[in-house]
Parts: C-alpha cells; sequence; structure tokens
C-alpha cells in the first residue's frame, strides 16, 4: 500500500513540474544514473526533486549567492506544498510517515541545486531543527512548530553552538533559569546557519546545576521574543547564499511548555540528533562532487594546451579516474550507513566515518578539480571554484573531523582513558 501510495504521489507532482523544468548552460536535466541503491518509488521522487530545484533555485543562484541570502520562506513554502519537508516525518503532523531512505533520496537529489548555502538552509530545516520536536517534542511543540515547519510556514534553525563551545558541546553556557511556569534565557550563539530568516529556534542550554551531560535541555524559542538579538550576519568563505549569523538571549521568556522532552536531557537528545545530521551533510556531497568531476572532464576534453587537450594529458585522466574512485567509495559507505541506520543499529561509527571522508573527499576533488581549470578556477565564474569554497565546511560543520576520529577511536577500543584526578 505504501509501495503504491508513494509511486502515485510521485507522479502527480511529476506531472505538475514537468511543463516547466529550467536547464542551467551546461547542465544535464537528467537524474544521476541510479547506482541499484533506490528502488524505483524513490527514483520517482528524486525525479520530483530535481525538476523543482531546476525551476525554483537553479535559476536564481547568482542573484542569492550574490546577495549573501535566499528567500527561504517562499522556497520552504514550495517545497512543503510538495511535501518534501516531512518524508520521513510523522503522518499525523503532516509528513509522509516514510523510512530515512526516502529522505536519503531526496538529500541526494537536492544536490543537483547549484548552491550549496541553499541547500544547507534547507537541510537545517529538515536534518537539524526538527528532528528533536519530532522525536522527542510534545504533542503542543509538534502542533506549534513542527507541523507548521513541514507544511512550509515556517522556519526554523538549531542553536548548539557558542564562539567558545563548538566541538565541546557540554562546555556551553547559554543558560535558562525557572521563574514560575516560565524559563528565562541568557546567554548567545554562533555560527546558526538560517538565523535572519528563522520563526524559531530550538536551543540547548544549562537548565540545572549538574554534571555537564545531564544539565541541558533543548528549548524552543520564537525568534520574536522579546529579548532575542540578531547580532551580526558572518561573512563567510563560502555558502554565500546561506545566512549565518549570532545570536543574543537577554533575559528571554519562553513558557516552561516549550522544552523539548524531558527537562535536563538535552545533551543526550542532541547526541543522537548528531547522527542523521551527520549522515545528510554527508549525503549533499555526493551529487556536488559528481558535478565538479564532470564539469571538469568537459573543460578539459575542450581546453587545449600545447596542441592537444588538456584531458589527453594521462595525469590529468588518471587523477580524475582517482577521484571517481573516491567519491563511489564514498557513496558506498553512505549507502551501508543508511541500511543500518534504518536497521535500527547503532550507526554512530560507520556515520562518522562517512562524515569525515565526507569532508576530506570534497576537499580532495574540489582541490584537484580546481587545479586542471588554471586560471579559470581561482575566478567565481565557475562551479567548481565556489565547491571548492563551499565544501570545505563539511569538515567543520556538525562536528569536526577530529570529533570523527575521536568517535571512530572511540569504538576501536584505542581512544585513551581519561584518568579522573
Amino acid at each position: 500500500m505504501r509501495a503504491v501510495f508513494q509511486a502515485s504521489y510521485a507522479s502527480r507532482l511529476l506531472k505538475i513540474y514537468s511543463r516547466r523544468i529550467y536547464t542551467a548552460s551546461g547542465y544535464s536535466t537528467a537524474i544521476q544514473e541510479n547506482y541499484g541503491y533506490y528502488e524505483s518509488d524513490q527514483i520517482q521522487l528524486q525525479n520530483v526533486v530535481k525538476k523543482l530545484v531546476d525551476t525554483e533555485i537553479n535559476p536564481h543562484v547568482e542573484e542569492w549567492e550574490r546577495d549573501g541570502c535566499w528567500p527561504a520562506r517562499s522556497l520552504m513554502k514550495k517545497f512543503g506544498s510538495a511535501g518534501l519537508l516531512g518524508i520521513s516525518k510523522p503522518v499525523e503532523y503532516g509528513g509522509l510517515g516514510l523510512d530515512y531512505k526516502y529522505h536519503a533520496a531526496y538529500i541526494e537529489a537536492l544536490g543537483h541545486g547549484r548552491a550549496c548555502g541553499v541547500l544547507l538552509g534547507m537541510g537545517a530545516q529538515t536534518d537539524i531543527a526538527t528532528p528533536p520536536l519530532a522525536n522527542f517534542g510534545s504533542d503542543y511543540i509538534k502542533r506549534e512548530f513542527l507541523a507548521p515547519s513541514i507544511a512550509g510556514d515556517l522556519v526554523g534553525c538549531l542553536g548548539i553552538s557558542e564562539a567558545g563551545a563548538g566541538s565541546d558541546v557540554a562546555g556551553l553556557k547559554t543558560s535558562a533559569r525557572s521563574q514560575g511556569d516560565d524559563l528565562i534565557i541568557n546567554g548567545h550563539k554562533m555560527w546558526i546557519t538560517n538565523a535572519w530568516c528563522a520563526d524559531w529556534i530550538v536551543l540547548l542550554c544549562n537548565t540545572s546545576h549538574g554534571p555537564a551531560h545531564r544539565n541541558k535541555s533543548l528549548v524552543v524559542v520564537p525568534m520574536k521574543s522579546p529579548g532575542v538579538h540578531l547580532a551580526k550576519r558572518l561573512d563567510k568563505l563560502g555558502m554565500k547564499s546561506s545566512d549565518t549569523g549570532q545570536i543574543f538571549f537577554d533575559e528571554v521568556r519562553v513558557p516552561a511548555k516549550n522544552i523539548v522532552g524531558e527537562e535536563n536531557l538535552g545533551f543526550t537528545y542532541q547526541m543522537l540528533g548528531f547522527q542523521p545530521e551527520r549522515l545528510a551533510l554527508a549525503l549533499m556531497v555526493l551529487t556536488p562532487l559528481e558535478l565538479c568531476i564532470q564539469e571538469t572532464i568537459a573543460y578539459t576534453r575542450e581546453r587545449k594546451a600545447f596542441g592537444k587537450p588538456l584531458l589527453d594529458n594521462q595525469f590529468i585522466h588518471f587523477r580524475l579516474a582517482e577521484l571517481q574512485t573516491e567519491l563511489e567509495c564514498l557513496r558506498s559507505l553512505i549507502y551501508r550507513s543508511i541500511d543500518q541506520f534504518i536497521g535500527g543499529k547503532d550507526a554512530t561509527n560507520l556515520v562518522s566515518m562517512c562524515k569525515l571522508k565526507a569532508g576530506r573527499v570534497a576537499r580532495e576533488v574540489t582541490d584537484a578539480c580546481l587545479q586542471f581549470w588554471g586560471g579559470m578556477g581561482f575566478t567565481n565564474e565557475v562551479l567548481v571554484s565556489q565547491m571548492y569554497r563551499d565544501l570545505r565546511l563539511i569538515s567543520i560543520g556538525g562536528g569536526a573531523d577530529e570529533v570523527m576520529l575521536g568517535v571512530i577511536c572511540k569504538y576501536m577500543g584505542i581512544l585513551p582513558k581519561i584518568v579522573k584526578k
């Protein structure tokens, strides 16, 4: 029954968007080759996403990259109306209730967008901000914040990092004290994706004086609450179209019922939330890296030096073969991790490997491809240089490479034990 429903759903959306396909210069509208992983319903879903990306994102990339922001509310509404913002979210709150493999297919297809900053902003909604609400939130929180976000009527963001607490989540200082039926929040958050366009933020803050891993709660805060101050729109190396900000909270009052799940379990909830977030970041790089390789092949085939195409140089075509091999190894690791995640097994180790490998392959592919573009690669006129800047974030955001290595070492049993004094 589910397969029939999903097939009819995808077919209906395909008809809606097939009449208005936009094709970027030199960019095929065909969905990339299916690697024998996704099923027919999921491939149809990918085609829907691709057509929506071609009509609503790709024609505007240059403008959004220049302006340093994207029209989050209008674009979210279009994707929400297509049912794409809650693929694996509960049906009773507007989601499709499908397993994560459908959502993975969506993320991979979304990678056809030629503005990674927009993809990051959309992922902040579907894979970072709304999952804790869907997994642990009360019915009140789900109806007030989750359901409108799935519909595309509200934009959300997640507030974990601070200027002095990035990878060290336990070291954050933002606090919330009880006052009657309310919480009073003070502190700040840094590097927040969607900060300037969000309607709400789910904060991780200290709600008691207990041990650092058991004194934190996730709290939903409407961004229009008195005392919420957007201090600075950050000027970043890449992801230019994604608005990223610093937020201060000065005596911000919210109802205590805005706590997600149980009080003081926020750290645990967030650690669980890191796994789908990191898997999504790894999935997000697959299509952009494929595009980098394919566009570099096309360029080096046309560009001639010393009387022959650059691609005829053995070093160049051998190197491109190596890059393609690295990408396919990453793809296989990601697909294996998805299966483990869907199967209900502890996927932390494999997901950490995915995140680590995705960041490193992204750096290797974009750096090597940019070199083959020569002087053009050092301009902002080509996709490869944009990806070189944008995808550098993968080794930093959502858990730096060094954090991933620590997790992997822990699972290998080789991480030195901390001696308590």
